[in-house]
């Protein structure tokens, strides 16, 4: 029963996105080929089969975190910050996809580094998660000497801690992400989920936008806004199962 539920839902999921997302993506594919086809027509001297790799070219090169700039290339995906910002979405296993090494050195340390990074992370996330949830109940304990409260402080502190929440991991810093991303609230709200559930489809990183200018804190502060929430949200999800089972 279990099982079928999963896939029913899994099914039902993928039936409305198929509706949602089919008639954009079709859209999308006939104006790229009209556009293609424009480009051929107005400029006689290219050749569709040059034309091609030359897109080819641009494709893989943005995928390695390079993009033309007039007559300069822009880097900085692999600085330090950039290093460091990979190496706690390949731990974390958010795995965004959009970055990632193109050396059989780098591969392998990679594979090396998650390997004992993963088990790591999810220590520390634990940790972190028991000591949110100590300071909920010990809180809710003081309101009972305080107040004389018994269930009703428990449950305060429980809401409490889930506003709280929702404010630091959820609600506020999209505002962050317009200022510097340049990114509407809703795909600040949508990035700031996928990122802290381990989704992390990749189509809303931060920092990789070469036409802005970061400051030197900014991944840093994601980085452990991205350890927090997830230990907060991991909580989340834990009293969800608990719901379900």
């Amino acid at each position: 029963v279990l099982l079928a539920a999963y896939v029913g839902y899994v099914g039902l999921g993928a039936a409305v996105l198929q509706a949602l997302e089919r008639p954009a993506e079709v859209q999308a594919a006939q104006h790229l080929l009209q556009e293609h086809w424009e480009l051929l027509a107005n400029h006689t001297c290219l050749q569709g089969p040059a034309l091609q790799r030359l897109i080819e070219g641009i494709i893989q090169a943005y995928k390695s975190g390079i993009t033309l700039q007039g007559n300069t290339t822009s880097l900085g995906r692999w600085d330090y910050s950039g290093s460091f910002f990979f190496s706690i979405s390949a731990i974390t296993t958010i795995g965004y996809g959009n970055l990632s090494p193109s050396t059989a050195v780098g591969r392998i340390f990679c594979i090396v580094f998650a390997l004992f990074g993963i088990p790591l992370n999810l220590v520390l996330l634990n940790e972190i998660g028991q000591l949110m949830l100590l300071g909920v109940q010990h809180c809710a304990h003081r309101l009972e000497e305080v107040f004389h409260w018994q269930n009703k402080a428990s449950l305060l502190m429980k809401s409490c801690a889930l506003v709280t929440g929702l404010l630091l991991f959820l609600l506020l810093p999209p505002l962050l992400f317009s200022d510097k991303e340049g990114w509407s609230y809703e795909e600040g709200f949508y990035y700031s989920f996928i990122t802290l559930s381990t989704i992390g489809f990749g189509d809303y990183v931060i920092g990789m936008n070469p036409d802005r200018t970061y400051p030197s804190w900014y991944k840093n502060v994601i980085s452990l806004w991205i350890l927090f929430g997830m230990a907060w949200l991991a909580l989340v999800i834990k009293f969800c199962i608990h719901i379900l089972e």
